[in-house]
């Protein structure tokens, strides 16, 4: 599998990141030990998670629970050096975990200690943050943002609270390399900036949604990435399962992502199903079939091909999923393919 660098070098980790948002709720722990299995038997090393983790649905009870799958997986292997983790502290979520209380430097050493004992390891490869605290315009609220509520002062001595606990940890040895999450390129700037006076750790990567239908990091994130060293590990990028083409014309798969969201309340997929989502994946299906190419493997090559990315992260819920997806691992899409996506893109520029 190709493999990227990271932090100027320091970090090595594989284009495409196996995500773990469902063990421990849609998948069991020994089906998640069998992807992890499987998933370096095909050259992968990277593995994503977070404390908040499993979702579909989130419960806080079982908060920890894909970490856990995790660290059972490493204690029962042995193979620690072989993989790289990142994991994520919660935001100002509304109950998930503390209440609510979002991080500081006190939360970040709590939460550090938390995951490395449900991970059971002596160490994190890349700490992030889940959220910023000031707010976001991550899953759809681009739609109604509204930067000019933000208080730069407060901003700022956050991101030095945070930053002190991040060089603190680093110190220790239990993390290694800091990231964020559902951050701004404007936001990112100011994590730079500032670690960069305090001779803190830098952001070295920035997880965001990212798929040939959310292409909203093409422009200042993309520029910020290729001039700072940043890279943006991409989550979604298969549209949590439209890209598949599995829910074209109503159809609702039994034990499909959207089934069980709908059953939790949550029928629109975060806000990913409208009435442009369904006509643009067919422009993508028609692109595909055109050059012979599966849709999944089409849409993870677009997303490991550009170059501001750091990684690609995924998730599957049977080991069937996760061979179609590891199968097209060294797919690259010629300049034909590129043209025509470009085209559906222009067409279906913001489907949800």
């Amino acid at each position: 599998m190709r493999m990227n660098k990271l932090a100027d070098g320091a970090l090595e980790v594989s284009a495409l990141c196996l995500g773990s948002m469902l063990w421990g709720s849609t998948n069991t722990e020994a089906e998640g030990h069998a992807q992890i299995d499987m998933f370096l038997d095909y050259g992968g090393n990277f593995i994503d998670t977070a404390e908040m983790y499993p979702v579909n649905p989130i419960k806080a009870e079982r908060c920890g629970a894909s970490e856990a799958v995790i660290g059972s997986w490493l204690a029962k292997s042995g193979r620690r050096d072989e993989v790289v983790i990142a994991t994520k502290v919660s935001g100002d979520n509304p109950g998930w975990k503390r209440d609510g209380k979002g991080y500081d430097s006190a939360i970040i050493h709590q939460a550090v200690n938390e995951s490395l004992e449900k991970l059971q390891t002596d160490y994190i490869d890349i700490y992030q943050t889940h959220w910023p605290l000031r707010g976001s315009y991550a899953f759809r609220q681009n739609w109604t943002f509204d930067p000019s509520r933000q208080n730069r002062e407060e901003t700022e001595a956050h991101m030095r609270d945070v930053l002190t606990a991040m060089a603190e940890v680093v110190a220790a040895g239990k993390v290694r390399h800091f990231g964020l999450s559902n951050e701004s390129a404007w936001g990112t700037a100011q994590w730079l900036r500032i670690a960069r006076e305090m001779g803190a750790p830098e952001v070295i990567s920035i997880q965001n949604e990212y798929s040939l239908m959310h292409r909203l990091a093409d422009t200042d994130l993309a520029e910020l990435c290729m001039n700072e060293g940043t890279r943006v590990l991409s989550f979604s990028p298969l549209a949590t399962g439209l890209l598949t083409g599995k829910y074209q014309n109503g159809a609702v798969p039994a034990g499909s992502r959207l089934e069980i969201a709908a059953k939790n309340g949550y029928p629109d997929l975060g806000g990913r199903i409208t009435d442009q989502a369904f006509p643009a994946v067919d422009a993508y299906q028609a692109v595909a079939d055109k050059h012979g190419l599966d849709l999944v493997q089409m849409a993870l090559a677009f997303s490991v091909g550009r170059p501001f990315m750091g990684s690609t992260i995924f998730g599957a819920s049977s080991m069937e999923q996760l061979g179609l997806i590891l199968d097209g691992k060294d797919l690259v899409l010629s300049n034909g393919v590129l043209a025509d996506i470009d085209a559906a893109h222009r067409a279906h520029p913001m489907p949800f």
